[in-house]
């Protein structure tokens, strides 16, 4: 019997289209951006073979780039033989479906090409969840025009996920699968919630940052966990990851790692992945990671700013970590350090390509966990071993002295609040180191 061979489905041919505004700062940035999506394109596993760039006064409401440019990129698309339109900006249900039909060929934007990266890429449970909300959200008012093109072109990039089981489906099904979704959603927020319950009293910190800034390979390099999923690629991590980071003298803090956030973030994928993101929220301290050696880490920077202002995370405490520093010619280091001092005093740099680069993010949170765990002493009584143990138990770096009489021990050391309070009912006195 002559055996089946599955052939692997052919590479997507992508053709790029950036069409900034003319009156936006886009316009000064557009061979950035289009190198950024060439990526994303890479990320989800299709080949780039052209790029088309115009700056728009405002887009056509039927096509986005009007009539001379839809004839253009028809000639294109012939010349390269692509199989595939990828638009950096978002379009509407008609734009997309009047687009198809005029180049014949599929063409989805960049919050489409990122929800089929985050749909190829979602490992547990809770990110698939997540990003099968966002899509389905994405999708609603696209229904039309997405079956439309999946019983055409037979999938592919931007309808991977649950855009291939909808088919079939109308709009009153995908609406309960989206409140079932939800519904899901707030479960997994109430565990959440359990989780960090059990860590109170524990200084947490997390890692945000642009996608690919290195925020895992620093968790990997301070915690010494080699579970920590490192790859030089596009939302390598979607799953929020924590890890116990040992400061030494018996100190310790909590570190996550949170998913990359990107210019023009599909809102519905935010909102999807908030239950992640209340990690960020609930966190003592934001180490906000930026890799120093790109050429547009102020943009990215900014990005995550906003990103940070639209979940309302003001009130936590938070330091640039600017990252990659080991890649910075000497000359560069010297003078972005200088402008750095200026821009966001207190930041630091970092490099996860050794130990010693990573030194000063050491230092950053044990002196952070000194000021939340002040220095005290507790005057606790001599025959309260019970007492004596827990505090030597909660507390870090203590040290006991007895008095003259005997009848007391001093105990100088750093205690949370939490602590501080059930010595206290517990009888010990305290006062100021």
């Amino acid at each position: 019997m002559r055996e089946l061979i599955e052939l692997a489905p052919p590479q997507e041919r992508a053709l790029l289209v950036g069409a900034p505004l003319k009156r936006g700062t886009d316009r000064h940035h557009v061979t950035e951006h289009l190198e950024e999506l060439a990526r994303l394109a890479d990320t989800a596993g299709a080949l780039v073979v052209g790029t088309l760039t115009q700056q728009l006064d405002r887009p056509d409401p039927s096509t986005y780039i009007g009539r001379g440019k839809v004839e253009e990129l028809k000639l294109l698309l012939t010349a390269t033989q692509a199989t595939l339109v990828i638009f950096d900006d978002e379009l509407s249900p008609a734009q997309g479906k009047n687009l198809e039909g005029e180049l014949g060929k599929r063409v989805i934007d960049r919050a489409e090409l990122i929800l089929d990266i985050f749909a190829v890429r979602a490992r547990s449970a809770e990110a698939r969840m997540q990003v099968e909300l966002a899509q389905l959200e994405y999708s609603l008012p696209r229904l039309t025009r997405m079956w439309t093109h999946l019983e055409k072109f037979r999938g592919g990039i931007g309808v991977r996920g649950p855009g291939e089981t909808q088919l079939e489906t109308d709009r009153r099904l995908v609406g309960h699968r989206i409140k079932l979704l939800k519904e899901r959603l707030v479960e997994v927020t109430k565990a959440r919630q359990v989780q960090r319950a059990g860590r109170t009293g524990q200084f947490r910190a997390a890692l945000v940052g642009y996608t690919n800034a290195g925020k895992s390979s620093i968790l990997r390099g301070i915690s010494g966990s080699r579970e920590v999923f490192v790859e030089d690629r596009l939302f390598a991590t979607l799953d929020p990851l924590t890890r116990e980071v040992d400061l030494g003298e018996h100190q310790a803090v909590l570190l996550t790692d949170t998913v990359g956030f990107i210019r023009k973030l599909p809102h519905h994928l935010v909102a999807s992945f908030r239950a992640t993101l209340e990690e960020v929220a609930e966190a003592d301290l934001l180490l906000h990671v930026i890799d120093c050696g790109h050429p547009s880490w102020e943009e990215q920077r900014l990005v995550v700013d906003q990103v940070l202002a639209d979940l309302e995370v003001q009130h936590v405490p938070m330091i640039y970590v600017f990252n990659k520093a080991d890649r910075l010619d000497p000359d560069v280091a010297v003078a972005l350090r200088a402008r750095i001092d200026n821009l966001a005093p207190g930041s630091i740099f970092t490099s996860a390509a050794s130990a010693a680069g990573l030194e000063p993010l050491r230092t950053l949170l044990r002196e952070a966990l000194a000021r939340r765990r002040p220095l005290v002493t507790l005057r606790i009584a001599s025959t309260e071993g019970r007492v004596l143990a827990e505090a030597h138990r909660c507390g870090e770096q203590v040290v006991a002295a007895p008095d003259d009489t005997g009848e007391w021990i001093d105990l100088t050391g750093r205690f949370d609040a939490a602590a501080l309070g059930r010595l206290e009912r517990a009888g010990a006195m305290v006062r100021p180191g």
